[in-house]
């Protein structure tokens, strides 16, 4: 009887480790098989802005890896502030273990989709979320290139007017509108001239026509420069510029392009049939690299949930191109660039 016991026992022991080794051997496969879903903010994946440079750096990414688009990693527009939860919630049922969102506006909806989903890994980029174990947020320093490139605007007009245009009110645009209007202050300032800054919201990230008619009005008002950060918002500014440009090219007004080099944006032709650039310069924010980082942490087991990243100059998540700038204009740029990553010049964001 006690042998028979002892088989049984046996028999059961072996029965509990092998369950527990293919147990932890499904985890592994879990882990090792995550699935991205990049949620995009408004505008589309070809808005030739932010949408499109966060895809761009997952696609480059998902390529390096060897990983099947769709299957592996997707994107899923949002066109509609109603779907901002719709959205997250299709990746979670789709088996997508990983959740980017690229929208500040689906803070909310991806909060609760964490708490609701401890096992999966989330991230808010150009946005935070605190406390929370299963969520990684990054954010850029939008204010020290904006203010570069108001610091290029100061430099670069004749009208002694500029503008900014944003495409909806909150904290993130903030940081864009505050650091260009300290640039542009610091530039009248070292010129020993004044300039004046207007600033309209078109209230939407995917209204061309706005943006359009926006620009009209404050070219039409005096400004020659025009800096937008409204997502494809920001098409409209070009094709009013473009129109100005080409027909009435003693006046040329210029724009500032956002969130990736948009200097082919601003491509028109001359009356001579030459082709002329009205693109000043763009502020660059490294979409790419944050979801890259991000993807790259988690391929590694290494997601740094809970906490958020940040990237400014001197992290290389933002930066300004030389576009058509003056070597004066350049100078200027290059000495605040460098006192900014040496922390001696604090850009306001508030």
């Amino acid at each position: 009887m006690k042998k028979i016991w002892f088989s049984l026992f046996c028999a059961g022991l072996l029965l509990v480790l092998t369950s527990c080794g293919q147990g932890q051997a499904e985890q592994q496969d879990v882990e090792t098989k995550q699935k991205i879903a990049l949620i995009l903010g408004f505008g589309g994946v070809d808005d030739r802005s932010f949408n499109q440079a966060g895809w761009e750096g997952l696609e480059k990414w998902g390529a390096a890896k060897k990983l099947q688009a769709k299957k592996d990693f997707t994107y899923i527009e949002t066109n509609d502030p109603q779907e901002n939860s719709t959205n997250i919630n299709q990746a979670v049922e789709n088996g997508f273990t990983t959740i980017i969102s690229l929208s500040y506006l689906q803070a909310d909806a991806l909060e609760e989709a964490a708490k609701q989903h401890p096992e999966l890994k989330f991230a808010l980029v150009d946005g935070e979320i605190k406390g929370i174990k299963n969520v990684v947020s990054a954010t850029f320093k939008d204010q020290e290139s904006a203010y570069l490139a108001g610091l290029a605007a100061a430099y670069t007009t004749k009208t002694n007017e500029v503008g900014f245009i944003g495409g909806m009110e909150g904290p993130v645009i903030q940081r864009f509108q505050k650091g260009f209007e300290a640039g542009v202050e610091a530039g009248a300032k070292e010129l020993k001239k004044e300039i004046k800054v207007s600033v309209q919201y078109a209230a939407s990230y995917d209204a061309p026509d706005k943006g359009k008619v926006i620009a009209a009005a404050m070219y039409e008002a005096g400004a020659d420069i025009l800096y937008q950060a409204a997502g494809s918002t920001g098409a409209g500014v070009f094709q009013e510029a473009k129109a100005r440009n080409e027909n009435a090219p003693d006046q040329k007004v210029w724009v500032i392009g956002v969130d990736r080099d948009q200097s082919d944006e601003g491509n028109y032709q001359l009356a001579d049939g030459k082709m002329g650039n009205f693109t000043l310069t763009s502020t660059k924010k490294n979409v790419g690299a944050a979801v890259t980082e991000i993807a790259e942490s988690i391929s590694d087991k290494k997601f740094s949930g809970g906490k958020s990243l940040h990237f400014g100059l001197k992290e290389a998540g933002v930066d300004l191109t030389d576009g058509q700038l003056s070597e004066s204009a350049r100078q200027a740029v290059a000495v605040a660039k460098n006192k900014i990553i040496k922390e001696e010049l604090i850009v306001p964001e508030k």
